[in-house]
């Protein structure tokens, strides 16, 4: 019997350390418009709220604010960036206040709910480049030992997460 008890207080504490997904899972998302193809919406849709991911390509701290410069893909059921199909644009997030450039390196994959302030110009190596400018109301960096692509359905931690 006591042994029993030992086993379920276990299981309870267990529980309680397991932390919940960044974002909830839904079989029915529908993908937001790409960074790309909002870029050439006239008028922007400025005030949009959106959820854009990818890889990050530079950051940049400012006086009194963060520039981080992403470039998109399409996200799947977890908001998480599918890197196997094809990039969907640039675009930039900033954030008030100062974030550490090295917990967002060059390639993190982040995901950012934001709201849409405005188009910035800039450049892509000599090229002019359009990036719409997202005011981040959270950015969510992915696990570096999650595989990337192709995770399977069973990932065990502390616990057991089943996914699709």
């Amino acid at each position: 019997m006591q042994t029993l008890l030992k086993l379920l207080v276990l299981l309870v504490l267990l529980t309680a350390c397991a932390s919940a997904p960044p974002f909830e899972r839904d079989a029915n998302y529908k993908p937001q418009p790409y960074p790309r193809d909002i870029i050439l919406k006239d008028p922007l849709p400025v005030g949009d709220r959106l959820v854009w991911g990818g890889e990050v390509i530079a950051l940049e701290n400012l006086k009194d604010r963060t520039r981080i410069e992403i470039l998109a893909y399409p996200l799947d059921a977890r908001r998480r960036p599918m890197l196997d199909e094809p990039s969907q644009g640039r675009f930039l997030v900033e954030q008030a206040g100062y974030l550490e450039a090295t917990d967002f390196p060059p390639r993190r994959l982040v995901t950012v709910y934001g709201t849409l302030q405005r188009q910035i110009t800039g450049k892509v190596g000599e090229a002019a480049y359009q990036y719409p400018l997202l005011e981040a109301a959270k950015i969510h960096r992915w696990s570096l030992t999650e595989p990337r692509l192709g995770w399977g359905n069973v990932h065990f931690g502390i616990g057991i997460s089943i996914s699709n």
